[in-house]
């Protein structure tokens, strides 16, 4: 059965991005280890499916690099009227019932990209059935939370640990029923 898995890396004080969306901090060469991509490639090919924000969605857009998710169903959550393009469909209506509602025509899982108000509307409905936290030894001491507008207690188990050399840190939780 599919999976909703938010996929993310955070620093140590919980922010997965700075103030004003940027996460060049994740880049930082003190935590590049040549050859290492930290599972991602893995788990890339695990998913068939993307679901973020429209926030996340114009960061990645301002990479100015070809759009990294092509040939994956695409999903992009906006509160504006946005036409569809060839990689993504933008949803402006009721997010929760779009994602209890998607079909299961595949036994791939599908990529919780975030950003944080997404992840906190995730949590706060029990849509996310794993938890792959990369936690980046760094603190911030601002930006964008994990879980910005989380309220309620929701319990995972953890399933998994990866430590790497450079210092970073893998936990793979699930969601506690």
């Amino acid at each position: 059965m599919r999976k909703v898995i938010l996929y993310i890396a955070a620093s140590l004080d919980g922010y997965i991005a700075m103030p004003d969306g940027k996460v060049d901090w994740l880049h930082d060469r003190d935590f590049s280890i040549p050859d290492e991509d930290y599972g991602y490639n893995d788990f890339y090919q695990s998913i068939d499916t993307t679901l973020m924000g429209s926030k996340t969605y114009n960061e990645i857009l301002g990479y100015d690099i070809p759009f990294p998710y092509q040939g994956k169903a695409n999903y992009v959550f906006t509160r504006s009227n946005k036409s569809d393009n060839e990689d993504v469909k933008f949803i402006n209506g009721d997010i929760i019932a779009f994602v209890r509602d998607m079909p299961f025509t595949s036994d791939k899982d599908i990529w919780l990209i975030g950003g944080g108000e997404i992840n906190s509307l995730f949590i706060e409905h029990s849509l996310i059935d794993r938890l792959i936290l990369t936690l980046i030894p760094i603190t911030l001491g601002d930006g964008i939370l994990l879980f910005p507008n989380h309220s309620g207690v929701h319990k995972f188990t953890l399933i998994g640990t990866q430590s790497y050399k450079s210092g970073l840190c893998q936990l793979t939780y699930d969601l506690k029923a």
